[in-house]
């Protein structure tokens, strides 16, 4: 009677069994469901960006033609390293670049394995040899020749040559610290300009405060200089937010920083939307990753017609030169930290 008891007992649990293995297909079948609308979302998501970059971005700088003017060869660099030129100024309008001096000259150097990316900010007092117009200030190559004599004296200088170039309608660009509801950043000296105060340490703006926070120079110690670190610092800030976790799981504020990140750029002719998808799809950068530097300058002094200069140390030139070709300046970072 016992063992009739157990062998019934078991046949009561039976049912059970099987109706848990009936179960199954269905959790399955809800999970890959779910990700497949999730990979959908990701999809459209992943193509809104596309059309936000796309859609947006401007056409029609040149550079400087290889018939014209010798340049440096790209063969004779590291493979796979980009030089990109940004050149700041408040009109995009490539037609009017040769009616001013730029405000802002920087490269953005990406390593070949698209681990580090290093802003290099170039004073625009450095005085330097302007092809076809012998010396003067680095940011008169604007005024004499626009954005291709200027990519032509950032090569002569640095011997490295310059793939792409970028015209900033800096005004607008640092108007995306709105989009992002403000960006931090660490200020070394407390100063004031045009109503707005900053003091030292870390400090959140946004809008005209931003904008007048990376203009100001006549009350900052080290003038021009302190400028270019606080552009530095401002684009960093601007890059770092607008890519972090919260920003790009947002798909409308991601969309749309996008979307003015390209409103206010205009790029050279040569680069094609495929040529940016495949360099944005490469990167392996964090905000730890992009280090800022200034291009190396020995002192001050004045030139012949009595301007106010910014004298190039040309010893720390010739490494930074080395280190753009031969994609080493993480050893030139190592050597000079303070840049």
């Amino acid at each position: 009677m016992a063992q009739t008891t157990m062998l019934e007992s078991r046949r009561d649990q039976a049912p059970p069994r099987r109706k848990k293995r009936r179960i199954w297909p269905k959790i399955l079948i809800g999970v890959a469901a779910l990700l497949i609308a999730v990979t959908g979302a990701g999809l459209l998501y992943a193509a809104s960006i596309d059309r936000s970059l796309t859609k947006n971005l401007n056409h029609g700088v040149e550079l400087p033609a290889d018939e014209t003017s010798p340049r440096p060869s790209k063969e004779a660099q590291a493979t796979g390293t980009l030089n990109y030129v940004l050149l700041g100024s408040d009109s995009r309008d490539p037609g009017n670049e040769g009616n001013g001096r730029s405000d802002t000259i920087m490269v953005v150097h990406l390593n070949a394995k698209r681990t580090r990316a290093y802003i290099i900010s170039f004073p625009r007092d450095m005085y330097v040899a302007v092809p076809g117009y012998g010396k003067d200030k680095i940011n008169a190559a604007f005024a004499f020749g626009g954005a291709p004599l200027t990519v032509r004296t950032l090569e002569n200088l640095t011997g490295a040559r310059m793939d792409h170039v970028a015209l900033i309608d800096f005004r607008g660009f640092i108007k995306l610290t709105e989009d992002l509801r403000g960006v931090t950043v660490t200020n070394k000296t407390a100063f004031s300009s045009h109503g707005f105060h900053y003091p030292k340490g870390k400090i959140t703006i946004a809008g005209d405060e931003a904008l007048w926070f990376v203009r100001e120079r006549h009350h900052l110690p080290g003038g021009d200089l302190d400028r270019a670190e606080n552009q530095r610092n401002v684009i960093k800030a601007i890059v770092q937010k607008g890519l972090s976790a919260g920003v790009i799981s947002d798909p409308a504020t991601f969309t749309t920083f996008l979307s003015n990140v390209a409103k206010h750029l205009t790029v050279d002719n040569s680069l094609s939307d495929s040529e940016i998808q495949r360099t944005a799809l490469s990167l392996r950068l964090t905000a730890q990753d992009i280090r800022l530097m200034q291009a190396p300058i020995s002192g001050f002094g004045t030139a012949r017609d009595g301007q106010s200069i910014d004298v190039v140390d040309t010893a720390k030139m010739a490494e930074l030169s080395t280190a753009l070709r031969k994609d080493k300046l993480s050893e030139y970072v190592k050597k000079y930290p303070q840049g």
